[in-house]
């Protein structure tokens, strides 16, 4: 497209586990029309309700969703599946004159939209990728991840750590190129963006953290990790590969007590809010809005004006 007035709109509302992308979300897409674009990765995975902290049916409802319950827990889900997926759902949304909202955490999946990344089809399977995927299984893929931490700083930061095709991938690329897994973008993206990240104090977050976890376990992550299991789901499976399900599973198997569990769950959780939070820093033409010095009808006013920067 040439010109700004020529590209389609996009509001984007990112930031770190359990700030309040959900609440604020649906107050801006109610005052703007909007259409929210969940960009979780754990949320596009039937099944996976409590620890996913998916958005309830009730508001999906009051606010139409895309992304959500996409592929069975069984099934794999890449970037490169969000990015036909979301960019698909950003079309229709404009046709039916809405505006798009890319809203989530997954910082590398909203990337992948916002900049258009060109993503090329995965080569065909190696004996190397081959053997990779045995090791993850065998010893987990958090030993895999250790080592993409060491020879690709930059995809470790990017790729979720339930996200093992791309983790596999950027190895695999390494240890036969000795190169790392590159990460270009068109010059000219397709959407003109206003981008928001959302953030808290560190105490505040780290608060509401303690008490979402709290509450999934009193909500029943152990019982929707059960049935998932009982259904033959595996164990090493990439949508239990997520914070939460993976420690679930660890107990379920004898690996851990429940309260190891439990503060693994809080800690994993803390760890990751901060890794997304370095996410964010690094997009440039992000606009930050602190909920903690924000009264929540503020902040959505805030960005609600600021979508008049959009062209219509």
């Amino acid at each position: 497209m040439d010109g700004a007035d020529e590209k389609r709109p996009l509001l984007v509302i990112a930031g770190p586990t359990a700030v309040g992308k959900s609440d604020l979300s649906l107050m801006v897409a109610e005052a703007i029309g909007g259409e929210i674009i969940s960009a979780d990765s754990q949320s596009v995975y039937r099944g996976l309700d409590i620890g996913a902290a998916k958005v309830s049916l009730a508001d999906r409802q009051r606010v139409r969703h895309h992304g959500i319950d996409v592929v069975g827990p069984h099934d794999t889900f890449s970037v490169a599946d969000f990015q036909r997926l979301a960019k698909a759902a950003i079309d229709d949304i404009t046709r039916r004159g809405h505006v798009p909202m890319l809203v989530g955490g997954t910082g590398l999946w909203i990337r992948a939209v916002v900049k258009d990344f060109p993503l090329p089809q995965e080569a065909p399977p190696t004996a190397l990728r081959q053997q990779l995927a045995t090791w993850g299984e065998q010893y987990g893929y958090d030993a895999l991840r250790r080592q993409l931490r060491v020879v690709d700083p930059a995809s470790y930061q990017a790729i979720q750590p339930n996200d093992h095709r791309r983790l596999i991938r950027a190895l695999e690329v390494f240890y036969t190129t000795n190169r790392r897994l590159p990460r270009t973008a068109p010059a000219d993206a397709p959407y003109q963006t206003i981008y928001w990240v959302l953030t808290r104090s560190i105490h505040e977050l780290h608060r509401r953290i303690e008490q979402r976890v709290a509450t999934m376990l009193q909500d029943g992550l152990v019982r929707e990790v059960g049935q998932l299991l009982s259904v033959g789901v595996p164990r090493r499976a990439q949508s239990l590969g997520g914070i939460g399900y993976r420690e679930t599973v660890d107990w379920y198997y004898g690996l851990l007590t429940a309260s190891e569990r439990d503060r693994l769950i809080v800690r994993h959780t803390q760890q990751y809010a901060k890794r997304q939070l370095t996410w964010f820093r690094s997009e440039k033409d992000a606009r930050w809005l602190d909920l903690s010095s924000w009264p929540l009808q503020d902040a959505v006013n805030k960005i609600v004006h600021s979508v008049k920067d959009l062209s219509p």
